[in-house]
């Protein structure tokens, strides 16, 4: 059913964009929604510009963040590797020296070496050192939060200067919106990249008058309503700038739902590896390159957005080895998925499952839940007595143990998991020794052996 409410596009003004000019990439990026937080993925709330996106492009129902908090799920997203890999396992904080190292390369740094206008609104969240800036990290100009809006000092900063020192809460997804569109037209005759990681809808949460109340879903639904607006917004300003069949638009959420959003029927939110807190919506749209109403069941994730994104614009991709891989042709619904070597959770630097196709192994977990006062005995990650193996596609719950049934699919991950450990950095390896290492009686509740598969 279509969803109504996105204004009709109005009839481009310029004329046609010759093809042989790159394309334009925009990647929205929002903070803490939930895999079941849009219309379009069965939610409440009334969200019909992304709605209508899904619907003039493709949606995935297996997409993954790289990592179930802020800081390591947009170091991923960014440059298209583990994050594990260069230090950055965990949320920073406004006290923190370590940021988004330069060893890595952004998809900015990759499309400005091709010649592409770049600019980042909205929260960073990587560092907040001056060597650690957006501007340092391939983008021309910047605008937004350097940390979640629950972090102090919660200052809005455009380029390198504090132009609000406390960011009022409930103009942000406005001003942003604002910049975006501004952004869009000055650079109307030229490739550009425009990555836009909102706050919306981190807690605490504020709409502007415009939304508030507007939802019927409470504060958490009028937020992501204006953030649904904004979407909109983005999109007729690509119209009105005759630039929307040569932009590729991508939605995304950096991790599940926190305290309020729903992770639809998956288990866990943010924090955890289960698929609540890792599986997140994810939309693309391109007129003339991208299929309309395509649904993907295809297993992919935030790290093959550059390698994609490189494949598009025929930017040369970093140096370093990447961990994700070039999705273009699920992005054009065909049936040929690429191939992939297991993808691998973590919670911050351990590692506690990993992932093949549609089958999904938890080898470790947390003794302590995130976000929960840690024990006078410290936290551990502790190597389950058995491994869990569920089908996802099927299993959305995670609630029917396979692997009694299955031994060559565990055994088939455990090979891919040694295979990527192996490459990662001597401390990352050490810490998943330890982790094989550990020893406990208790293995979580919570899993029952399936005895015959659940259905879809």
């Amino acid at each position: 059913m279509r969803a109504a409410g996105l204004a009709s596009f109005a009839p481009a003004p310029v004329a046609a964009l010759s093809a042989s000019r790159p394309p334009n990439v925009i990647l929205i990026y929002a903070d803490d929604l939930g895999y079941g937080d849009l219309s379009c993925y069965g939610s409440p709330i009334p969200t019909p510009n992304l709605d209508r996106m899904a619907e003039e492009g493709v949606r995935f129902t297996q997409f993954c963040s790289t990592s179930s908090v802020c800081s390591p799920s947009r170091a991923a997203l960014l440059t298209g590797r583990y994050p594990v890999r260069y230090g950055i396992p965990r949320v920073l904080v406004p006290s923190d020296r370590e940021g988004l190292p330069e060893s890595e390369t952004t998809i900015a740094q990759m499309l400005k070496g091709a010649g592409y206008a770049t600019m980042c609104i909205g929260k960073w969240h990587l560092g907040s050192r001056p060597e650690f800036s957006p501007m340092r990290r391939g983008f021309d100009r910047y605008y937004g939060l350097l940390f979640s809006n629950d972090m102090w000092p919660r200052s809005l900063y455009e380029d390198a200067d504090v132009v609000e020192s406390t960011a009022r809460l409930n103009l942000l997804t406005r001003q942003y919106t604002d910049q975006a569109v501004k952004f869009i037209n000055r650079n109307r005759e030229k490739p550009f990249f425009l990555y836009m990681p909102h706050t919306a809808p981190h807690i605490p949460l504020e709409a502007s008058p415009e939304f508030a109340g507007r939802s019927g879903q409470g504060i958490y639904g009028d937020v992501v309503a204006e953030l649904d607006w904004s979407v909109g917004q983005v999109l007729q300003a690509l119209k009105d700038a005759g630039l929307d069949e040569n932009t590729l638009v991508m939605f995304s959420s950096d991790n599940g739902p926190w305290y309020q959003g729903s992770p639809g029927r998956l288990r866990g939110r943010k924090g955890s590896t289960y698929e609540g807190g890792m599986r997140v919506p994810f939309i693309a749209r391109m007129p003339g390159r991208i299929p309309a109403g395509k649904v993907v069941d295809a297993f992919a994730n935030t790290m093959d957005v550059l390698p994609t994104v490189a494949g598009l614009t025929g930017a040369a991709r970093p140096a370093q080895t990447l961990d994700g891989v070039d999705i273009w042709a699920l992005l054009a619904a065909e049936d040929n998925p690429p191939a992939r070597e297991v993808f691998l959770y973590f919670h911050d630097e351990y590692l506690q499952c990993a992932r093949s196709g549609d089958w999904k192994l938890h080898v470790a977990r947390y003794s302590v839940p995130m976000f929960v006062p840690e024990p006078a005995r410290g936290r551990k990650n502790l190597l389950l007595t058995r491994p869990e193996l569920y089908n996802v596609l099927s299993d959305r719950e995670e609630a029917y143990d396979r692997t009694e049934r299955n031994p060559s699919v565990v055994a088939s991950i455990r090979a891919g998991i040694d295979r990527v450990m192996a490459t990662m950095p001597p401390g990352v390896q050490q810490t998943y020794k330890d982790t094989l290492a550990t020893k406990t009686e208790d293995t979580p509740s919570g899993s029952l052996p399936a005895e015959k598969p659940p259905q879809p």
